[in-house]
């Protein structure tokens, strides 16, 4: 399925949005680190406009780092129990009804390597909100909750070997050593690639 097809089945989607229910729609797309998550959502944004669609990105919910040493869990930082899975929850669920207010969401900051509250405005008259991350298809604890909030979920599956390599240039971009770089998605990216694959089957669309 090319980029237009995608465009076309978001565009529905957000039609359907704001209508006589009152129900904004969400559109999910999951992957593992490094699949084109961000990069598929930003596109389909920037295709159907700021008045129609607006990205919340999963990794708003990053717990913070000092949390995460408290917690000691910095080493292990992307695992399902690193984000405020709850918190997310929360926020879909106050999306889906389209009030008369803004909604303001959590983005992350990637040379900060830290969650920066309000930072998303969602408007009132936003139809669609597209949201993507690692475990929105997740089927542990509190993620459970998260599918059911989708209209749609997309699982993304490109090319592992080319999926690694973008990976690597990423947390390089962000100032890691290459070598460090290397072995951290060896040992908790691609960990955490092995528990997001099983999402593949919940999803309604799988683009290879």
């Amino acid at each position: 399925m090319d980029t237009t097809e995608l465009e076309n089945r978001a565009r529905r989607l957000a039609a359907a949005g704001g209508q006589s229910d009152g129900v904004r729609r969400i559109l999910g797309i999951a992957g593992a680190p490094g699949a084109g998550k961000s990069t598929l959502a930003a596109r389909l944004a920037r295709a159907l406009g700021p008045a129609v669609a607006v990205v919340v990105p999963m990794d708003g919910f990053h717990l913070a780092q000092a949390e995460l040493e408290r917690l000691g869990r910095a080493d292990r930082k992307g695992a399902p129990d690193t984000f405020d899975a709850a918190g997310y929850v929360a926020l879909l669920r106050r999306l889906r009804e389209q009030a008369a207010e803004a909604v303001y969401a959590p983005a992350f900051d990637r040379t900060l390597e830290e969650p920066v509250a309000g930072s998303i405005r969602v408007g009132p008259d936003v139809p669609l909100v597209i949201t993507e991350g690692n475990y929105l298809l997740h089927g542990a604890g509190v993620w459970a909750e998260v599918g059911p909030l989708l209209d749609e979920a997309w699982f993304l599956a490109p090319d592992d070997t080319a999926r690694v390599r973008r990976l690597v240039d990423r947390h390089v971009r962000h100032g890691k050593d290459e070598a460090y770089a290397r072995r951290w998605v060896a040992r908790s990216d691609e960990a955490n690639a092995r528990l997001i694959a099983p999402g593949r089957s919940r999803a309604d669309l799988v683009i290879d």
